[in-house]
């Protein structure tokens, strides 16, 4: 298959990054890509389901990654993987043999290995620019249910309609479960039995980059997972917390220790990402080092100063988004051309274990096992939004009154960087406006 007919396959099956902000995939297709990286570094503690998914179909998913490696001209593919994840690495050299171009890179348990500028750099010693994009060093990055969804529609013309999303923390039975696109988080968290606190609340994501959801919001292309947590955990609280007040409390208390620039990881890449020095300025309202404020551009929002670093438990990451956001609002831009410093010698010692994160946020007891189901779950109804991706939204092919089967088209990509939308179910369509489409199951 070539390079340009697959692209157009990729963007007429709706295939997205499956995670992240679900930067759509045919745009990463580049014969630029000297190497390219498969992710299976769970970025996120208690996120199961990529090892999970590479375990079950590493076949599969190796076959298509060598696939890519051939249509992008690139030199090789590299598997970027957890060696913890055993069993996961166990089935991929089963496999590895049969693609020549594949190899397996085994990664520490840190966080965030996941983080794409992270990976690179551990997987083949380049360091992207700060506000630069992998390709501009010849390397692009594909996680593994993105991979998946690639085999599917080369192998079989199937579009994405359903997601892989791991169901944990305060449920009798933890689990990983394919369903629907578009049904509702809280049936979602039906399928792992009762929940087992009083008042629970849906944390969308992982612990440390996910946020606040509701019951009725709807699973999208990049929902990986649903973590139920009591309303008291520190988690939750910290996501609840006022930036106005953050501010305050920084200026009475942060006393410019500098962990959480030590730990950052970007600025450990040599990144001009200095969350201390934000902090002072911030705290202070001292604009004479407007640097501190434009630097907020390179910050990756991981959340280790936040979560991890800080003694005095402020709240660096969520002002430094708050300046982020304000700065774009405003229309300004990030710094172009900026060179990153060399990487720091320390960056070894400074990785963030997972275990003891995982413990620092109270979260151990909720690392157990969660068995991927791998049948797609029935739903009765779904609301397909029409924005699941960075770019723009796609564009309704249907009305009130449309019968529709699994996998017709219900958005056609809009112009510019864009793909297409599916029924996730068949069904009659009942609604359609407001940025999404929803499918009431038929009878048959």
């Amino acid at each position: 298959m070539g390079l340009q007919e697959l692209k157009e396959l990729l963007q007429k099956s709706g295939i997205v990054g499956a995670g992240g902000a679900g930067f759509p995939t045919y745009a990463k297709l580049d014969e630029r890509a000297e190497t390219i990286l498969l992710n299976c570094a769970e970025c996120e503690p208690l996120l199961k389901l990529h090892r999970q998914l590479l375990k079950e179909h590493a076949y599969e998913i190796m076959k298509t990654f060598s696939m890519v490696a051939d249509t992008v001209h690139a030199g090789s593919g590299i598997i970027g993987i957890k060696g913890e994840y055993k069993e996961t690495i166990q089935a991929l050299k089963q496999h590895i043999g049969e693609f020549p171009k594949l190899s397996i890179k085994l990664l520490d348990s840190a966080y965030p290995m996941g983080d794409e500028v992270v990976l690179i750099y551990e997987a083949t010693g380049k360091v992207i620019r700060p506000g630069g994009l992998p390709i501009e060093a010849g390397v692009a990055v594909f996680n593994v249910e993105t991979m998946y969804n690639i085999y599917r529609a080369v192998e079989y013309g199937a579009p994405v309609t359903d997601k892989v999303v791991s169901v944990v923390g305060e449920v009798e039975h933890p689990l990983s479960v394919r369903v629907p696109i578009g049904c509702r988080v809280e049936d979602v968290v039906a399928l792992a039995g009762n929940v087992t606190t009083k008042e629970p609340v849906y944390f969308i994501g992982g612990p440390m980059m996910g946020f606040i959801g509701d019951a009725d919001m709807p699973v999208t292309k990049t929902t990986n997972a649903v973590i139920v947590l009591p309303k008291d955990h520190q988690i939750v609280q910290r996501k609840k917390s006022k930036a106005s007040l953050e501010l305050k409390r920084a200026a009475s208390s942060c006393c410019q220790c500098e962990t959480c620039t030590n730990l950052c990881p970007r600025h450990a890449l040599g990144h001009p990402i200095e969350p201390h020095l934000f902090m002072r300025s911030a705290a202070n309202q001292d604009f004479q080092h407007i640097e501190a404020f434009l630097n907020t551009s390179f910050c990756s929002s991981c959340g280790v100063c936040e979560m991890y670093a800080c003694p005095q438990g402020l709240a660096p990451r969520s002002l430094i988004a708050e300046c982020k956001n304000g700065l774009k609002k405003a229309g300004v831009r990030p710094p172009a051309d900026v060179k990153p410093a060399p990487v720091k010698r320390s960056r070894e010692y400074r990785k963030v274990p997972e275990m003891r994160l995982e413990a620092r946020l109270g979260l151990s007891r909720y690392n157990v096992p969660a068995p991927l189901q791998d049948q797609v779950v029935d739903m009765p109804n779904v609301t397909v939004k029409m924005s699941q991706h960075i770019g723009a939204p796609a564009v309704f092919a249907v009305k009130v009154g449309d019968i529709v089967k699994i996998g017709d088209v219900v958005g056609n990509p809009g112009k510019g960087l864009s793909v297409a939308i599916h029924a996730p179910i068949s069904g009659k369509v009942i609604s359609a406006d407001n940025g999404a489409v929803t499918i009431q199951r038929g009878r048959d």
